[in-house]
């Protein structure tokens, strides 16, 4: 191979490894400078489209990643935290956020991207502060951006003097359907339109390619980049496919409306480059801008009909998992403490009904082993975090109202609920990383070990429904045979760990697969302790009534 080739490709490929790595590093550092509470940020400011349009801009310029915005609200849409409705803003809001990178390139200061690269590596080295090191990664990355950017230029020198890479930019400029073809093609290959677009910026400020060539290519990336989001919602819930496949309508609407205006853009970036004496990079990095602002002032009045095709499109049930609570109105705080009670109470039994939900999900993936069990039954654990954070906040708000004695204690019994079923939660998740251990390694367990376990998962299972029927209708029976069922669940673990060690003393059964067995009992059992906390809960209640 001639010297000169290798060096180039060396350069270049080299270069977009350092670039890749340096928006990636940027990015996170990014995250933890703002407190790492991107999908917070999503969940409370995408009230309305227009919102969800600045909350999806802010988020990607903290990210330095449409595609990592996309996919979040992707699986926000899929875990129930966000509509399908708030999704669509976020994510035109996504592609404004991302031209943010293209002008940090633009900004002329590539040659200092080895002295910022070393300030950053100073900071997290050198200093013990968190937040130093924080915004040491964030320089970090931003120094290895632009000294990847710098050995990827260098890369591309050479280009100018080869005659195929002329004549495909001659083509392009000829045939506005090739640079798009390019462009998408490209940033599928490296799942990052900000990658391209740097390339880009580059290739145009080495003058070797011409307008009309690049902003084709331009609109190219915008596509290119909808795939991340559409790998993310493959198996999801018909919210998240639908999220997916509002990015892909809405980048590739918008380069075909520009492409068909491509003449009158490229007059008007040539303008704005004459106006403002732009460098050629910020001239690529104010058409990327100008593209994706405009592209979401178009669409954005029309976001109801883009909704209603894509719902006709991708036909379904919208949300699989609801994350947020329902009945929490802070109104009645103030205006009816009581009725804020009762609404706290729906809530709580509709967290129960949750838990018992996530630990049906566990059973059936202990026996039939198929993922999506052990997804819904982890989106389910989360979406019992959430409840336990919200319920938790509301009740301590409404504890400063004027509450009776008697709602004083159905307060503190609702508190301790909600605890319990938050930790039945974390329990089934325990379960569901068991069975992964023992899938991913193979570990045997008996048929008697299966039995068994399914014996003690149906006994937990009707226990914690029926706690929360106790809870819900404040019944003193139902409550008592909760009590009878756990004393009953202790009593069943006590008789299989012995039924386990002389399986173990026989050598029927592995030390692995004992361990296994062993834990998923202690935790079907702690579940059982937490089921009975809640029917005492309610015979407390009873009795202090």
């Amino acid at each position: 191979m001639d010297i000169n080739v290798q060096q180039m490709i060396f350069e270049f490929i080299g270069g977009l490894g350092i670039f890749l790595f340096g928006i990636k590093y940027m990015g996170d550092g990014l995250q933890k400078v703002a407190g790492d509470r991107l999908r917070e940020m999503l969940d409370r400011f995408t009230s309305n489209p227009l919102m969800g349009v600045i909350a999806g801009a802010v988020v990607t310029m903290l990210v330095q990643s449409s595609s990592t915005t996309t996919v979040l609200t992707v699986g926000l849409v899929n875990a129930g935290f966000m509509t399908f409705r708030q999704a669509i803003g976020v994510i035109m809001g996504a592609n404004i956020g991302t031209t943010m990178t293209a002008f940090i390139i633009g900004i002329d200061i590539k040659e200092y991207g080895l002295p910022i690269l070393a300030i950053g590596a100073f900071l997290i080295f050198f200093f013990k502060n968190k937040q130093a090191t924080n915004f040491g990664q964030t320089l970090f990355g931003l120094g290895a951006l632009f000294f990847g950017l710098e050995t990827m230029s260098g890369g591309m020198k050479p280009l100018r003097s080869l005659e195929a890479f002329q004549e495909l930019t001659v083509s392009m400029s000829e045939n506005p359907i090739l640079g798009v073809v390019i462009g998408t093609l490209f940033t599928v290959i490296v799942q990052s339109s900000s990658a391209t677009i740097g390339i880009l910026q580059g290739l145009f400020g080495e003058g070797l390619v011409n307008l009309d060539a690049a902003l084709p290519v331009l609109f190219g990336d915008n596509i290119g980049t909808t795939i991340t989001a559409v790998l993310a919602a493959i198996g999801a819930s018909v919210g998240a496919k639908r999220a997916a496949f509002v990015h892909v309508i809405f980048n590739v609407l918008g380069a075909t409306v520009f492409l068909l205006l491509l003449k009158p853009f490229t007059a008007y970036v040539s303008w704005l480059q004459g106006q403002m004496d732009l460098g050629p990079e910020m001239t690529i990095a104010f058409a990327h801008g100008s593209f994706n602002i405009a592209n979401t002032i178009v669409q954005f009045p029309f976001v109801a009909v883009l909704a209603w095709i894509v719902v006709k499109l991708v036909p379904g049930d919208d949300s699989l998992i609801e994350f947020k609570p329902k009945h929490l109105d802070p109104i009645f705080i103030q205006q009816s403490p009581s009725l804020a009670l009762d609404q706290a109470k729906e809530e709580v039994v509709r967290m129960g009904e949750y838990a018992y939900k996530g630990l049906e999900e566990t059973s059936l993936y202990l026996n039939n082993k198929q993922q999506k069990h052990s997804e819904i039954a982890l989106q389910i654990e989360d979406a019992l975090n959430n409840l336990d954070r919200k319920i938790t906040d509301y009740l301590i708000e409404l504890s400063q109202a004027s509450l009776s004695d008697e709602e004083s204690q159905k307060h503190t019994a609702l508190m301790d609920s909600v605890r319990d079923l938050e930790r039945i939660g974390d329990h089934f998740e325990n379960i569901v990383e068991l069975i992964d251990y023992r899938n991913s390694n193979k570990v045997h367990l008996t048929d008697q070990a299966t039995n068994d376990l399914n014996e003690m998962f149906n006994l937990t299972l009707m226990t914690v429904k029926q706690a929360t029927r106790a809870l819900q209708t404040m019944d003193r029976e139902e409550a008592l045979s909760v009590v009878q069922k756990e004393n009953e669940l202790d009593r069943m673990e006590r008789t299989f760990r012995k039924k386990h060690i002389i399986r173990l003393n026989e050598g029927v059964c592995t030390g692995q697969a004992g361990i296994v067995f062993v834990d998923m009992l202690s935790n079907l059992e702690r579940i059982g302790d937490h089921a009975v906390n809640i029917a005492e809960e309610v015979l407390g209640e009873k009795e202090s009534l």
